[in-house]
């Protein structure tokens, strides 16, 4: 392009933008501005927590106002619209109550907010509240039912298949959990058959009222004096199923479908060690042969380690093609040496099985041969030490080990045929990193190796550091999850042996360490040696593992490959996470799954996002159809919006985000020349602009007058206090399990 031509498309863009400017300042002079920001009024329960949980988790900004702060603002309505650059503007795109009126009858406050849903359109969430006339309901009696929900069946309805809940398949089961132990309470009552002029009551989820033939409604919309109500009349905490099921859907209907940040349901698995040989738990000993915990003496040798099988890597890709489910193997060249030398060939069978079919599979460089990168360890106690010299300086593994370490594997991969992504790294046992309590810093070695070998994610435990961090100033950490599938269990019988000896108390013949620290959890009694897998831990860890994917959580599982041989006891963990979600979710939202260095970028995305907005860098807002949005430079936009919607560009556009559940969503980057991400909303999905009349916001604010506080709900203590499904469910004990897996291996 030659001077002039390119002079010529500057001042060409330099028009555009200014008829772009001149056109949205006329637009906004006529129209309501809609901030893209969430008022949560927090009453400390858990349902509020709840809501504010997966706000927070999406990445959509939201205010709290806590109604125990005695220095708490006053919701006036200076505090909820104003008038900007001559166009009235709405501070809130919605508003989270923990019922239908905390302030109590004739509320300025309540009054105040009834007149501005009404006035802007703005909906309003009622987190958990009693069933009665005043939200459209009947009392729950004659039929209706109160009391704990436990087991329930509930079920999106028509209406919410075709609303905020279309991404389901229909069915919201309540959480049963140990008998005694009530972690849900409700209310199920019937719409009222009567009510005022122009009102409606449509619930979207439902359950069978107990001795009726009537259904109750969970969750409905309330539509009155120009304002939308989201009825809820059961408790929830942030982790219960029920409630991670219907999250995205509450903040879709709260915000009509357009609001910055998004929800996915991600699912990765890491499945380390291959072509190793995993050392195998002794069901006498009650310790792995080889590791520095066994006690020493002549049985203190494991000569029976477990390896998988070629025909174990055929099970595995048909496995992979009937579930359409991608496994990385994290893999260490050295190991198939290893058994090379130990069986006198120059074949490694494994290894043969592999390259056959490499396309099936992602692979993670896991280093060498696994050593140890941290500091020098002293094994000759128990538990290790870290070394020191005469000066007491801990010994650190030095940095050309740990480079040769992570470029014999990606050079031996690279001649082997194995596709990998050479910025992607495991280290053995997460090692290198802090290791607490022995090793409370990184190793200083690691991160001038990292760089030197142009590593930018490299894997740690979740159970140790939850979050992503920097390792130096050019890697990220990738948090991986432990699973309790252990690394030294081939059959089902020594990972049910195992497992009882960890989590069952010293009374009950196990080692005691889960009663050592209140945030353990214990089991009632040792799990049946033969039966014990299928009928607790299979289902246990599915409800762990499942927490994880409808959380929002892009951090990997972790497993190995000795749990693909044998037995192969790493199916039925699998295929129960897979085939619940499948039973629970429609086709229009499958399961995310994403490579270590894709997960990493999403953290890091995440988390740029996340501090833009916590430091109020951020700024969004609707005008009609067009949505608005700034953050500082070289952080990218993260939104959900209808299909339909068209990023404009000062030439053209393109379709926003990707479609999962039912809209558009992703990250998004200002076009050329642009400061903003500028999105065109289709006309269907864009919300009526039509202005209630002051009579109507009148009437709106006069019924608010007379609203009676709602009557004081139940909330049980399984809700209030999340109760953890079982052994290693660190999302509800909030604290990593005695021994998490991770330690292992």
């Amino acid at each position: 392009m030659g001077r002039a031509t390119r002079r010529a498309a500057a001042c060409a863009a330099a028009g555009l933008l200014a008829a772009g400017l001149q056109t949205s300042t006329a637009f906004a002079a006529v129209q309501n501005r809609i901030d893209l920001t969430v008022l949560v009024v927090d009453d400390g329960g858990p349902a509020t927590a709840a809501i504010t949980a997966e706000l927070a988790s999406e990445g959509t900004p939201y205010t709290v106002v806590k109604l125990s702060d005695p220095n708490r603002p006053t919701i006036t309505p200076a505090f909820l619209s104003d008038t900007l650059n001559g166009a009235p503007r709405a501070k809130f795109q919605g508003v989270v109550l923990p019922n239908e009126n905390p302030f109590g009858t004739g509320s300025a406050e309540m009054t105040a907010l009834a007149a501005y849903e009404a006035t802007f359109g703005i909906r309003q969430i009622d987190a958990y509240t009693y069933a009665s006339p005043g939200v459209g309901l009947n009392w729950a009696q004659n039929p209706g039912y109160i009391g704990s929900l436990d087991g329930t069946r509930g079920a999106v309805t028509t209406a919410g298949l075709a609303g905020p809940f279309d991404y389901l398949n229909g069915s919201v089961p309540f959480e049963q959990p140990e008998p005694g132990v009530s972690t849900s309470y409700g209310y199920l009552a019937t719409p009222l058959t009567t009510l005022p002029a122009g009102a409606s009551f449509t619930p979207l989820v439902d359950a069978p009222i107990p001795g009726s033939g009537s259904r109750g409604s969970l969750v409905g919309e309330y539509d009155h004096d120009s304002r939308k109500e989201l009825v809820v009349t059961f408790v929830y905490n942030q982790y219960q199923q029920q409630y991670r099921l219907l999250a995205r859907g509450f903040v879709d209907w709260l915000t009509q479908g357009i609001h910055l940040g998004y929800d996915r349901n991600y699912f990765a698995v890491h499945v380390d060690d291959l072509f190793l040989s995993d050392d195998r738990w002794d069901t006498t000993l009650k310790c792995t042969p080889g590791d520095v915990t066994c006690p020493p003496g002549s049985g203190n040798t494991d000569n029976n380690p477990i390896r998988m099988t070629p025909a174990d890597v055929n099970t595995l890709a048909q496995w992979e093609k009937a579930n359409g489910f991608t496994l990385d193997f994290a893999f260490n060249g050295g190991g198939s040496g290893d058994w090379e030398s130990d069986n006198n060939t120059t074949t490694d069978p494994l290894l043969t099985a592999f390259k056959a079919d490499a396309g099936s599979f992602r692979f993670i460089n896991h280093t060498w041969d696994h050593p140890f990168l941290g500091c020098v360890q002293n094994v000759t106690v128990v538990p290790w030490q870290c070394t020191t010299d005469a000066g007491g300086n801990t010994a650190w593994v030095d940095q050309a080990t740990i480079q040769s370490e992570i470029q014999q594997n990606l050079t031996w991969a690279g001649q082997q045929g194995l596709p990998i992504d050479p910025t992607e790294l495991i280290t053995g046992e997460h090692s290198g990193l802090l290791t607490l309590p022995q090793q409370p810093v990184d190793n200083p070695n690691l991160a001038p190796a990292l760089t030197a070998e142009g590593i930018k994610w490299t894997g740690s435990d979740a159970s140790r550091e939850p979050n992503q961090r920097a390792v130096g100033s050019s890697t990220l950490t990738v948090p991986r999850y432990p699973m309790n599938v252990f690394y030294n269990a081939g059959h089902t019988n020594e990972e049910v042996d195992e497992y009882n000896w960890i989590y069952t108390s010293k009374a009950q013949g196990g080692s005691g360490i889960c009663e050592s620290s209140a945030n353990s959890t214990c089991l009632p009694a040792p799990l049946n040696t033969s039966t014990g897998y299928a009928s607790y831990i299979v289902p246990t860890q599915t409800r762990i593992d499942l927490g994880y994917v409808l959380d929002n959580d892009p951090r990997p599982n972790f497993i190995h490959q000795s749990n693909f041989a044998e037995d192969q006891i790493a199916y039925p963990v699998l295929d129960s996470i897979l085939g619940t979600y499948k039973n629970l979710y429609a086709a229009n939202t499958p399961i995310v799954n994403l490579r270590e260095s894709q997960i990493g970028t999403e953290l890091q995305q995440r988390s740029a996002w996340n501090a833009a907005v916590a430091a109020g860098q951020v700024t969004g807002y609707r005008i009609g159809g067009t949505v608005t949005v700034q953050a500082p430079s070289g952080v990218r936009v993260e939104a959900t919006m209808p299909t339909g919607t068209i990023q404009q560009f000062l030439l053209g556009g393109s379709q926003f985000g990707t479609g999962y559940a039912g809209e558009l969503s992703g990250w998004v980057a200002p076009g050329p020349f642009q400061g903003t991400v500028n999105l065109r909303l289709a006309s269907a999905a864009t919300p009526s602009a039509a202005k209630a009349s002051s009579s109507t916001v009148n009437a709106a604010a006069g019924a608010a007058k007379k609203v009676v506080k709602a009557p004081r709900t139940t909330v049980p203590a399984g809700a209030a206090k999340p109760v953890a499904v079982g052994p290693g469910d660190t999302q509800r004990t909030r604290a990593g399990s005695l021994v998490p897996t991770g330690d292992q291996k």
